[in-house]
């Protein structure tokens, strides 16, 4: 087969409409040769023959779309100096688009001796146990697709995952379901438009790996958080068709879902690979040029150091793997055309040497870059390193996911002593964590549940974690086991339990939808989606983890729509601008007040035993203009929370306008629509556990 010098860059396989360009970085490796493979798996080695700038590279004039490939890089192996290349390891491309096959878990795929995992390589071939990966043709028709370009402080983000999502979708064809086209289906973007949400926030769709380990017990890797590739997306979402397809089906669904007004964000992971530590496999980055790509001990080169718990860590000092992150995301932005990112334990990726560094290269890339500074970037702002938790501590132009309002708004509503003030801290946006780095209240992503730890469902019916499918002793998420049990553990037939259960369902929704920064729905809290119990099911591709369409809670979903429909028509729930409070020599937007009507007190807000108060938003002074650039005003609202577990009297506070104060929303009786009124000064008593919204508005 005919072989030219080719280019360097770009980097992978590039097809150009009449061949296609290899182009492989690694600075260790003395040869690199790529290997073609037929339909019936033959094997085709050609030695590519140009080294520029650390990248090998060749151009074949007769590889076309389709065709499957992989790389075996000779060069030293010496464990204890950190270098693993090992030409009997077939490699996957780090930049290949398309991905087909699962690694099947045989020795060979390992570099090392399992036995001497620090002694001489393993020399078994693994080329039949490995993935393929695919040349694609890049050309899609776009059709003049314009991104929705959502402003952050209107954004709601619905986590869902591309397959769990419609596995069992009643109006999603069966050949459809659990794939990109299934995500893409009229009947599931009518339901995400009706909702209201205005992104999805895919759960890891880059091409991961299921782990040995989850596959000898009969599990899987759900969740996707073991990424082998940062752009190809992943090859089992996809329905059927030929190789390379998962490519233009991923485009497909980002045009549909724009079409709809619904930004795409995925979910990345780009701090470590499933290659493990020393006694991991070789599937790609090992063997391609180990000391450049990973993090090693300084003083045992043969070992890995790990700030995310999975046995490495990608090595953010190095150039060439910055340049790989930016071109992954340049690449997902410009070609796939998603909308923005949130990055799995982002703490890693600014670890200078050991420490969290904000003024990192990494965040000097973004900001510097044109294309990514502009997309949505979202921050898991915590990691297992030492100074990992790094909650309000990203540079400006980052949202982060906000712990804190998670853990507080849980423990205000279970009653947990002296969490009012906390409470009222994260209903306002977090200042504390936010303000002082220059960040508006949309930096702090509010969620109550996420893909990690119970659903909404389960979050109130549960009082641990019920992991047993699992098959690790029951091991739960800790941390995320602030949760609630209402008399009956799981599921009952008790009316007055479910009853309950409903009620703390619908007071998370209003706190997260009221309150200040952008709110974040895992996808199925809407419909009471259960896990039975299972607060980490990230091995459970199964009915356990899949959305069940069938048995939907009509009338949450219904209270869901309205709350977000609130939010969307009232500029005063999704501000830009800091809230201000009194004592500024300006109008108060918000006040506090006791459930007596008195106004509150340092003494009142720290009393460990109260958990009720009112809150007044006023309406006529938001600060900011629309984009005709006219001020902004908006109704004013009162909002009254008893988190107590028994009723409780409040006497209704005078609004701006001194008028009376109409009903909106009860979520003890949240189907009440006759616009009950009150007056101020006026006594009533609130049930147990409950949010009440009044507006001064007609």
């Amino acid at each position: 087969m005919r072989v030219w010098p080719g280019k360097p860059y770009p980097l992978g396989a590039t097809y150009d409409g009449r061949g296609t360009n290899f182009s492989l970085f690694t600075e260790s490796a003395q040869a690199v040769k790529l290997c073609l493979f037929d339909n019936g798996g033959q094997e085709t080695q050609i030695e590519l023959p140009e080294s520029t700038e650390h990248c090998r590279h060749g151009y074949l004039p007769d590889v076309a779309p389709g065709q499957r490939y992989g790389y075996r890089v000779h060069g030293p192996y010496d464990p204890a100096s950190g270098q693993r290349a090992n030409p009997a390891k077939l490699l996957l491309d780090p930049y290949a688009k398309a991905i087909e096959g699962q690694v099947q878990w045989n020795p060979a795929v390992y570099g090392h001796n399992q036995s001497d995992p620090d002694g001489p390589p393993n020399l078994a071939d693994s080329a039949p146990f490995m993935p393929r990966c695919i040349v694609i043709n890049p050309y899609f028709d776009w059709r003049h697709d314009a991104p929705p370009d959502a402003t952050l402080h209107e954004s709601v983000i619905y986590e869902l995952h591309v397959k769990g999502f419609t596995m069992r979708h009643p109006d999603v064809p069966p050949e459809l379901r659990g794939t990109y086209a299934g995500l893409a289906h009229p009947a599931v973007i009518d339901y995400l438009t009706d909702l209201g949400v205005t992104a999805v926030e895919l759960m890891p769709v880059h091409e991961f790996i299921h782990a040995q380990r989850l596959l000898e017990k009969g599990l899987r890797n759900y969740w996707g958080y073991d990424t082998i590739n940062f752009f190809a997306p992943h090859h089992e979402y996809a329905s059927p068709g030929p190789p390379g397809r998962q490519v233009q089906q991923f485009k497909q669904m980002v045009l549909a879902l724009h079409q709809a007004r619904i930004e795409v964000i995925l979910d990345v992971v780009y701090t470590h690979t499933p290659e493990g530590n020393h006694l991991g496999p070789t599937l790609a980055y090992k063997g391609i040029d180990n000391v450049s790509y990973y993090r090693l001990v300084t003083d045992h080169r043969g070992r890995y150091y790990d700030t995310t718990g999975t046995g490495n860590s990608f090595n953010m000092n190095h150039p060439n793997v910055l340049r790989m992150i930016m071109d992954s995301l340049r690449y997902w932005i410009t070609e796939m055309h998603v909308d923005g990112f949130r990055f799995d334990l982002a703490p890693t990726l600014a670890r200078e040497l050991h420490e969290v560094d904000r003024l990192s290269a990494f965040f000097d890339i973004i900001h510097q870059d044109p294309v990514i500074s502009q997309a949505k970037l979202i921050a898991e702002p915590w990691d297992v390193g030492d100074g990992g938790h790094q909650v309000g501590k990203f540079p400006v132009q980052w949202c982060e996911w906000n712990a804190l309002y998670r853990d507080d708004v849980r423990k205000f509503w279970r009653g947990d002593p002296g969490t009012r003030s906390e409470f009222a801290r994260r209903f306002t946006g977090s200042a504390e964590l936010y303000e002082k780095g220059g960040r508006p209240p949309y930096a702090s992503v509010n969620f109550v549940t996420c893909h990690d730890g119970y659903t909404l469902r389960d979050l109130v019916s549960y009082s641990h974690g019920h992991n047993e499918a699992n098959q690790e002793d029951d091991r739960g998420r800790e941390e995320y086991n602030i949760s609630f049990n209402c008399g009956h553990e799981g599921h009952t037939d008790d009316p007055e339990v479910n009853m309950r259960r409903s009620r703390y369902q619908r007071d998370f929704l209003a706190t997260l939808l009221l309150s200040q920064g952008m709110p974040h729905i895992l996808h199925g809290d809407e419909i009471g989606r259960t896990q039975h119990g299972n607060n980490n099911a990230y091995s459970q591709d199964n009915d356990t983890s899949y959305v069940d369409w069938e048995h939907r809670d009509c009338d949450l979903h219904e209270f869901a729509q309205r709350l977000i429909a609130l939010r969307r028509d009232h500029p005063i729930f999704r501000r830009w601008r800091w809230i201000r409070g009194s004592g500024t020599g300006q109008p108060a937007e918000v006040a506090w007040y006791q459930p007596n009507g008195q106004p509150m007190t340092d003494e009142q807000w720290d009393r460990p035993d109260d958990h009720a108060l009112q809150i007044m938003l006023d309406g006529n002074h938001i600060r900011g203009l629309d984009l005709q650039g006219q001020p902004i005003s908006d109704d004013s609202f009162l909002v009254l929370v008893n988190a107590h577990h028994e009723p409780l009297a409040f006497r209704i506070i005078p609004g701006p306008t001194g008028g009376a104060w109409f009903l909106v929303l009860d979520t003890s009786d949240w189907q009440q629509d006759d616009r009950r009124s009150v007056q101020a000064g006026e006594e009533i008593t609130m049930p147990a556990s409950s949010l009440l919204l009044f507006t001064d508005g007609q």
